[in-house]
């Protein structure tokens, strides 16, 4: 059993060596040379928790996944049934606000995923990964509008998602170096005009 835990917290500390590199390099600094520097193991040992460079990769981007993932069952979207008007956004807000880059692991973990989805458009051993990803956002959100009651859940999970996508690229990019503040409040202005049912007795 020690082995065994010793060998999973291995694997885990090489991941997050990668992830520091995909920060500061991007893909041109995951050699798996620089990722046994990064994690202060030698190139022999990193290749005992990982095969190659390319279980690495996979490895790597299916945590940056499961981080995600765990991060939205902290707000599940069933605890959004019965919320109307402001506490309805407030909610949602939270649920969404866990995937945006608002600090610095949650930044970490965008820049990651964004390098993983760039490099998916002429690589396909990350399309799997990626795809599924969206594809259990685009579920999330939805559910989370239709337990709101929005109409047409599916098609403003869609607008969304999309614009969760453009905040993240320009908060973690010189594309546009978004601050917290600012990606906030354009989150909050999308979200409030979503047709959210509106408390009893409202105009």
């Amino acid at each position: 059993m020690p082995a065994r835990i010793d060998l999973e917290q291995r694997r885990k500390d090489v991941v997050e060596a990668a992830f520091r590199l995909l920060v500061a390099e991007g893909f041109s600094g995951l050699s798996l040379r620089k990722v046994a520097a990064e994690s202060g193991l030698n190139i022999g040992s990193v290749r005992h928790y990982f095969g190659d460079h390319r279980e690495l990769l996979v490895a790597a981007a299916t945590e940056v996944g499961d981080r995600m993932g765990r991060r939205l069952t902290r707000n599940s979207p069933d605890a959004l049934s019965g919320l109307e008007g402001e506490a309805a956004v407030d909610a949602l807000q939270a649920l969404v606000e866990e995937l945006l880059p608002l600090d610095d692991e949650r930044r970490v973990e965008s820049i990651v995923l964004t390098e993983f989805i760039v490099a998916a458009r002429v690589n396909p051993l990350f399309r799997p990964v990626t795809e599924q990803m969206a594809a259990d956002l685009r579920q999330v959100i939805a559910n989370a509008l239709r337990v709101l009651e929005v109409p047409d859940p599916a098609e403003e999970a869609e607008r969304l998602v999309a614009l969760m996508g453009g905040l993240t690229l320009d908060a973690v990019t010189p594309h546009g170096s978004l601050g917290a503040e600012r990606l906030r409040k354009t989150l909050r202005a999308h979200l409030r005009s979503l047709p959210l049912r509106r408390p009893r007795g409202s105009a």
